[in-house]
Order: structure tokens, then C-alpha cells, then sequence
């Protein structure tokens, strides 16, 4: 099981604190523009990769739309990470940080 937030919670919460983010998109995607100080894990490396997160720190995960993070936060709950979906994706933000 996982956590799920919506854009507009997770804007207040970005803005209030630090919160350790995941982007899951693709490198393209991510030079295109991303929220300053995520962490760049593409779905795709999500296997080989989660080794550089701590499984006893929550992160938030995020995605262009909120469907690969939901399945990156599916797989990473599997295996003991906190995650929590942020509903909407990189697409729902306002465009001021990205």
C-alpha cells in the first residue's frame, strides 16, 4: 500500500518544507524542466536504482501525469519504501518551478 496526494496538497507541503521527491520520467522529460532538488530515477531504472533511496525516509513520487509514479510507488511499497503518488504529475504544477 501507498499514499497518494493531490497537486494542490503537495504545492503547500513543497512550499512549507524540504520533501524528498522522485521523478520517475524519462531523461528527456526531465531536461525539459523538473522541481529543483528531486531525485532522477526513470521508471525504467527503477529496479536497479532504488538502492540510492532509504527505506526508512518517506519519499513523494512523481511522474508526468501521475500513472508511472503511481506503478514506481507500487513497486517501492512492495519492498518496504514509504511512497506517497502525487495525483496529477509534473502536468498539474504551476508552472513557477519547473
Amino acid at each position: 500500500m501507498f499514499n497518494s496526494i493531490s497537486m494542490q496538497e503537495f504545492e503547500q507541503k513543497w512550499k512549507r518544507e524540504k520533501l524528498p521527491l522522485v521523478d520517475v520520467r524519462e531523461i528527456d522529460e526531465w531536461q525539459s524542466g523538473h522541481l529543483d532538488g528531486a531525485i532522477h530515477i526513470p521508471l525504467n531504472d527503477l529496479s536497479d536504482a532504488k538502492e540510492k533511496l532509504n527505506k526508512g525516509q518517506e519519499y513523494y513520487v512523481m511522474c508526468y501525469s501521475g500513472a508511472r509514479s503511481a506503478m514506481a510507488c507500487q513497486q517501492l511499497a512492495r519492498e518496504g519504501y514509504k511512497v506517497t503518488n502525487v495525483m496529477g504529475g509534473i502536468s498539474a504544477w504551476r508552472g513557477e518551478t519547473v
